[in-house]
Order: structure tokens, then sequence, then C-alpha cells
């Protein structure tokens, strides 16, 4: 049976974590390398940490951070934003990372996942997708640049490029619900899970303690991402696997 990790996600800008809804209207939620203690000493199974700027600013992603994090926490680790080539990837693993997540370049040139996965594995290589649902075709579509572009292709077709690249992870945030509180997509989280074989982590919307049983159940989502809950002190990771468990998730054990 496998066990569905719980992952804070940090979203940094200019050094620092932030959060905000529907991927606007930020807000500072602390440093990140001390949010990542406190995580780690909470019992959270990984850390994502995405530099949601990197690439609008056209600059590279956080290698500086990478190291930091590294250094003091001792659970696997990804980090993305501004990742475009395979010597970008090369120096976060470099760093500390253990995974490196790739979007907008990806979409791009998609040949970029086939590089990382050939180049260092399948299980380093992690596509994020931001995802929008579209009420004129009824699909969900693909955005990029966090969030600003819309590539006008459905994530059905998206994702299954993705695993044929090599790709060992998707992780899959709606954001529609991003920062709503309102609980996971389902809807687009199923759709993903069913439609590929690899991780699914399921990202956008958490708000309670209760939003994450459906996620692992109904969806079948790998990994459950939140953010907002546990930066400003809501919910604990502790918290979520005991809630977990108490629905028949398995989780592995948190830790004080």
């Amino acid at each position: 049976m496998k066990s569905v990790r719980i992952i804070p996600c940090l979203d940094v800008s200019n050094g620092r974590t932030v959060k905000g809804v529907n991927f606007v209207d930020l807000r500072d939620a602390g440093d990140p390398v001390e949010l990542a203690q406190r995580y780690d000493a909470q019992g959270a199974d990984e850390l994502v940490f995405l530099d949601i700027t990197a690439t609008s600013d056209n600059r590279q992603t956080a290698f500086e951070m990478a190291q930091k994090v590294a250094a003091t926490v001792f659970i696997p680790f990804t980090i993305g934003g501004g990742v475009r080539t395979v010597e970008d990837a090369r120096a976060l693993l470099l760093a500390g990372a253990d995974k490196v997540a790739v979007n907008s370049a990806a979409v791009a040139r998609p040949e970029l996942i086939a590089d990382i996965a050939q180049e260092f594995g399948s299980q380093c290589c992690v596509v994020a997708v931001d995802a929008r649902f579209d009420e004129a075709t009824g699909d969900y579509i693909v955005h990029t640049h966090g969030g600003r572009t819309s590539t006008q292709r459905t994530v059905v077709d998206w994702v299954t490029q993705c695993e044929s690249l090599g790709a060992g992870e998707l992780l899959l945030t709606s954001m529609d619900r991003d920062g709503t509180k309102s609980g996971f997509d389902i809807a687009l989280t199923t759709l993903v899970s069913g439609q590929v074989s690899i991780p699914v982590i399921a990202s956008g919307g958490v708000g309670d303690v209760s939003h994450f049983a459906p996620a692992a159940i109904e969806a079948n989502a790998d990994g459950l991402l939140a953010a907002s809950i546990f930066h400003f002190g809501e919910v604990t990771v502790a918290e979520v696997k005991e809630a977990l468990l108490a629905s028949n998730v398995n989780v592995r054990p948190a830790y004080t």
C-alpha cells in the first residue's frame, strides 16, 4: 500500500516565502529556510520550493537558498522556477536539491524533460502543471510564467506527453482553487491521475484538515501539497496525518 505524502509548499519571491489567492495578491509568510526547518521537525515527508518570479524576471532560480535548505533539513526537497537547461538542473542538484521542477521552459521546449530525465533519472524530474478551467471549451488549460500566460493546450494532452518524455512526477496546481481555501480540485486531480501512471501531487485550495482525505481517496493523489494553512500556523503536519489515518489513508508517522 502506498503512503500518501504530505508536502508543504513554499512559494518564494525575493528570498521570502509568499502566499496569494489565484496566483496574485501575495503576502509575506516568512523566511523559507526557517519554515523548512519547522516542517522537517513536524514530520513533513517532503518540501517543495517554487521561485515564482524567476521565469517572469528572466533570471536563474535560487541556488543559494537550495544550499541553505540542504544544510538544515533532512527530508527530500524539490526546487523549481527558472529552470531552463540541464545545467540549471545540475546546479540545483549539486546545491542539495533532490528533485527539480520544470514548468514554462518545458512547455516551450518539451525535450527539456527528456534531457533532465536521461541525465539524472526520472526520479529527479518533476513537471509542475498550472491548470485553469476554461468555461468556453470545458477543458482544463495549461498556463505558464507563474500563471500569467495561457498556452491553449489541454492538461490531458500535456501530462500524457510529460510522462512519455520521462517525467517522474507531476505537481498539479489548480489555479482556480489556489489560495481560496475551498479544497482541492477533485475533478482536475482525478482527471490527471486517471491519465498517467506516474505520481501526481495535488495542489491548490486547502483550507481545512478535512480537505486532504478526498484528494487521496477520491482523486488518487500520491502527494498532498499545501501552503498557507501550514505557513500561518492554522494546522500542523502531524494533525493532517492524524486526520488522514482516521480516514484510513496510509501515511508515514509524524514525529515531534
